[in-house]
Parts: structure tokens; C-alpha cells; sequence
């Protein structure tokens, strides 16, 4: 039985003075499902991302979170209830750790024994020492530990959506496949459903159920890693995907001794 669409774009356009940056997206993400964004910059994914929890508004067309028009939706309300991950983090560098991960549930109205628990459940899942992170300062953190805290206050009020905006570009290469392979098992063992844009078409390719590439606005692939690197018709697409792919065939030559 197919899942439930949770969130759906039908023929969405959005326009910044009179420049257009999305045209026509109809797109739906299913129940549980881990969607990866792929395009070059300026093609209107961030703007995708910004559209489904209010940061920004369709000039046309209609976004559906959960069933729900997010045009009549309260704002505030949507936002905390679906996790938001940056790649800049975001932490706010006065609270401590515990601090921060607990900042949404403190506007929910959670008490202090609950946030507190929650805290420390969320640390122990982002694989973070209690004892060495949960009284620490952002400042005091390496870089991945700040995207790990970062994850944490996304998943913090046990939203079902959670959107990250190129989570893990700005991290060192182990930490980054490290943190991606974690962040992939936490969507399954918690059943989100995520939308990750990223520039990086092998993470797409390794980490996500389905791709959406995006160019000039428009949504010109839509389809299971698989199916994309199998070859498409787009020219474009063709050659995003044949990145991963000859990745892969340089890392054989080289294990097999070749040139």
C-alpha cells in the first residue's frame, strides 16, 4: 500500500522581484521517506526547503504539510513542530548544550524534568558524551559536535519532519560521512521523513530513497538513486550522476593496483 504523502508541493511558483526562483513544482514526499535536493546553486532548493515551514511564501500553488495548506497554518506553530537543521548550526553561543537542544521544548511549555530527560536521551542518540558535552558552550565544541548538538534541537520536540539545509558541507570528510551514516540511522530508527538539500551528488546517491534534482525552478528528475544512475534523458542529470559513478570506478582502478 503506498504511504501517505506528508508533505506535497502542487504547481508551486515563487517569485523575488519579478525574479523567478521556483516554477511550477508539483512534487510529493511519502511518510517516512528520505528525499535528497539536488542542483546547482540558484536553483531554487533552498527556497523548497524555505516554502514547507513558512520561512518563505509561494507567489502561487499550494504546500501541504501533513494534509494541512501551511498558508492557514500558524507559523510558529508549524516550525515547532518540524526539526530544521543549517549548515551554519545556528547555536545560540550563550546557552550551554543542554540549553540549546532544550530551547523548543521550553516554548512547548515542557517542565524541567521532562526537557532534562529528553536532553539527555537526545545527547546518548547523537552519540555525545553527557558528562564532557551537556554543560559546554558552543565555543568549547569542534565542528561536528556543534552539528551533532544542531540535530539534537532539531529532533528535540519529536517533530515527524525534518528539513536540513546542506547539514553537512561545511564539515572535515570523516566527520562528515561519520555524521551522515548517524543521521541516517536515527531517520529510520525514529521514522521521519527528511528533506536534505545538498550539492554533493554521491551523498545524495548513498544516503537518500529518492532524488529530486532542481534547475532553473524546475523539478527535471525525480527518482530513486538506481533509476538516475541508470541514466535520464536530461543532459544535466546525466552528468550529476556520472560524478558518483566515476568516483566509484577511480576507487576500484586504485584498490585493484591500476592506474
Amino acid at each position: 500500500m503506498p504511504r501517505a504523502s506528508v508533505i506535497s508541493f502542487e504547481q508551486v511558483g515563487k517569485s523575488y522581484d519579478g525574479l523567478r526562483t521556483l516554477d511550477g513544482v508539483s512534487l510529493a514526499i511519502a511518510e517516512r521517506e528520505f528525499v535528497a535536493v539536488l542542483g546547482p546553486s540558484g536553483a531554487g532548493k533552498t527556497t523548497l526547503l524555505r516554502l514547507i515551514n513558512r520561512l518563505a511564501e509561494a507567489s502561487e500553488g499550494t504546500v501541504r504539510v501533513e494534509g494541512e495548506d501551511v498558508r492557514v497554518a500558524d507559523p510558529i506553530g508549524l516550525r515547532r513542530r518540524i526539526g530544521y537543521v543549517f549548515q551554519s548550526i545556528g547555536l545560540f553561543p550563550h546557552m550551554t548544550v543542554a540549553e540549546n537542544i532544550a530551547i523548543t521544548p521550553r516554548l512547548l511549555g515542557w517542565d524541567a524534568a521532562a526537557r532534562a530527560a529528553r536532553v539527555d536521551e537526545l545527547i546518548d542518540l547523537v552519540r555525545l558524551d553527557r558528562a564532557r558535552h551537556r554543560d559546554r558552550f558552543p565555543h568549547q565544541l569542534s565542528g561536528g559536535e556543534r552539528q551533532r548538538v544542531g540535530i539534537a534541537r532539531a529532533l528535540a520536540a519529536r517533530p515527524r519532519i525534518v528539513l536540513m539545509d546542506e547539514p553537512f558541507g561545511a564539515l572535515d570528510p570523516l566527520t562528515r560521512d561519520a555524521l551522515s551514516r548517524d543521521f541516517r540511522e536515527l531517520h529510520d530508527a525514529l521514522g521521519l521523513t527528511s528533506v536534505m538539500i545538498t550539492h554533493d551528488a554521491l551523498e545524495a546517491v548513498l544516503l537518500a530513497d529518492r532524488i529530486v534534482v532542481v534547475r532553473g525552478g524546475k523539478v527535471i528528475a525525480d527518482a530513486a538513486p538506481r533509476a538516475l544512475l541508470g541514466g535520464d534523458t536530461d543532459p544535466y542529470v546525466r552528468e550529476l550522476m556520472e560524478t558518483p559513478r566515476r568516483q566509484a570506478e577511480r576507487l576500484q582502478r586504485l584498490i585493484a593496483g591500476g592506474a
